[in-house]
């Protein structure tokens, strides 16, 4: 094991350069970083919110409305589906968490049950129907329309994903480094901004849920008229922004979703110059929108957001080209604020704001000079037992491959992008206070091997060979714990294990191949009688 392989050669001194290159990175100043050369790389680590200060939120997705807003657009799709089939029917409405619907006509009671069965509702694995609807009838004449149970629980786990991707892309926008964004629990969102201070321009874009929606206006009554509680069946009333009217009577069902933007982009105003919101369609939502602006000339359709009216235009002709325009009382801000949240996408459920923190910048200053002192004592004292017990050469040999391990800690942890918090630092300091065992390990199986009478090179091949399988048990089951902390944890716990995780796997290449490669060469050149760690 002590000849010099010409591929182990090649790959700890390539090692070693990737490792300081990647690592210069982070001991440039930023404007010094920028001015690099192209080919080589620029990425510094990312410091936490606890290094870096920013803004800490926690939301909770609000599944009590979605599961409100599903049982209100199934009423609708009931309505809409035996009005098709030409069942007459009454009495639709909630109770107790179902819909109920009588129809009318005795003999139809089962054309609706198969009508509905086809129509609403969509496949669901796992539920006992195989559909995340169920259609039961009552006594009297009735229809019972309910979500399977497994219907919810699939709409809130998936509500708090989508909610996770559409924070993390509202966050991208707003030109905020690498936020760390993660589920806690069953309903939970945690949000932690490094370098982002006010917390109250981050909840403006995340809690919004932008969800906007082209409903046509029921000119059928008036606002005072339905203020009064004469609505009309499928119709709502809702509070206007456009400045014209307070509030619209508009149809529930929503003609075109913001599910079918593609672009939304502020502009401003040709002829006036006042800000503006352009907003481009998919296909489906061109043909959607073409189709009913040609269908409804003369007549206002409402753009809504998040319940409020922000436009009520009339519809002038055919709108075929799949793109418009949102005018409101904007300023440059709210209109690039609303651009990003329709570009981002709608939330599918509310948030809530559980707890909000903002971490100052001279605590994470205090915690970085901290992590650093507490890194330097560290390696000092490492460095004085390696020397104290093993000699300036054995001791010299181990210090180098800490060395190279460093590099290629930070080195890697700068490629991946990994954020390094208080945890973390704590992890690197871990990892390299216990790097050398491998070394001490190796070097007292040569010590063994010495007293027991071998030869020099005898003793140096066994400390490398016998030692191996202690090495790789110690450090495997390293890296499992580490595995467990990043699999179960959250946040700062995950931030200690990937720098565990990472200081495993380099450790091992260091304090073996490092070392090997120092000591093959050393025997090479000196040719020594005995070792000086006898």
């Amino acid at each position: 094991m002590m000849n010099l392989s010409r591929w182990k050669v090649i790959l700890v001194v390539l090692a070693t350069i990737f490792g300081a290159l990647f690592t210069l990175p982070n001991m440039l100043p930023p404007d010094v970083r920028d001015q690099l050369p192209g080919f080589l790389p620029k990425k510094a680590l990312n410091l936490g919110l606890d290094l870096q200060g920013g803004s800490y939120l926690l939301y909770s997705v609000d599944t009590q409305a979605l599961r409100t807003e599903r049982l209100t657009n199934l009423t609708e799709d009931v309505r809409k589906t035996l009005s098709d089939a030409e069942i007459p029917f009454t009495d639709l409405g909630q109770v107790s968490g179902a819909l109920s619907v009588r129809i009318t006509d005795p003999g139809q009671v089962n054309k609706a049950q198969n009508a509905l069965r086809e129509v609403v509702g969509a496949p669901l694995p796992g539920a006992a129907s195989g559909r995340d609807v169920t259609v039961n009838a009552q006594g009297d004449q009735r229809l019972s329309i309910a979500f399977a149970p497994e219907a919810f629980d699939a709409d809130a786990s998936r509500a708090v994903e989508q909610s996770i991707e559409i924070i993390r892309r509202r966050i991208d926008q707003l030109g905020t480094r690498e936020p760390n964004i993660v589920r806690q629990g069953k309903d939970r969102i945690v949000i932690e901004a490094a370098g982002e201070s006010d917390p109250e321009r981050l909840k403006s874009v995340i809690g919004q849920t932008a969800k906007m929606t082209f409903q046509m206006v029921d000119d059928s009554v008036s606002a005072q008229e339905a203020a009064a509680g004469r609505v009309p069946p499928g119709a709502e009333l809702l509070p206007s922004t456009d400045g014209y009217a307070p509030a619209y009577v508009v149809k529930k069902r929503a003609e075109v979703t913001g599910e079918m933007l593609v672009d939304a982009q502020a502009r401003f105003d040709q002829e006036t110059g006042h800000p503006i919101v352009q907003f481009r369609f998919n296909g489906q939502g061109a043909r959607r929108f073409g189709d009913v602006s040609s269908q409804n000339i003369g007549r206002r359709f409402a753009i809504v957001l998040d319940k409020k009216i922000i436009s009520a235009p009339v519809i002038q002709g055919a709108i075929t080209g799949g793109s418009g325009q949102i005018t409101g009382n904007f300023t440059e801000a709210t209109a690039n604020d609303l651009a990003i949240l329709l570009r981002a996408g709608a939330l599918p459920a509310p948030l809530k704001v559980e707890e909000q923190r903002t971490v100052g910048a001279e605590l994470g200053a205090d915690a970085v000079r901290a992590g650093a002192v507490s890194a330097i004592i560290g390696l000092a004292g490492v460095i004085v037992f390696m020397i104290v017990m093993y000699g300036w050469l054995f001791g010299g040999v181990s210090i180098l491959g800490l060395v190279v391990n460093g590099l290629m800690i930070i080195g890697l942890m700068s490629v991946t992008q990994a954020t390094l918090t208080l945890p973390g630092i704590a992890g690197l300091i871990l990892t390299l206070s216990v790097a050398v065992d491998a070394n001490v390990l190796i070097y007292e199986r040569m010590r063994d091997e010495l007293r027991a009478g071998r030869n020099v090179i005898t003793s140096m091949n066994a400390g490398f060979s016998r030692a191996m399988g202690t090495i790789m048990d110690a450090n495997i089951t390293h890296l499992l714990s580490a595995a467990i902390l990043f699999g179960f944890g959250a946040g700062p716990v995950k931030g200690f294990a990937w720098t565990l995780s990472i200081g495993v796997l380099t450790t091992v290449f260091s304090a073996v191949l490092v070392t090997q490669i120092l000591l093959a060469w050393w025997f090479r050149v000196t040719r020594p009688k005995t070792l000086p760690i006898a």
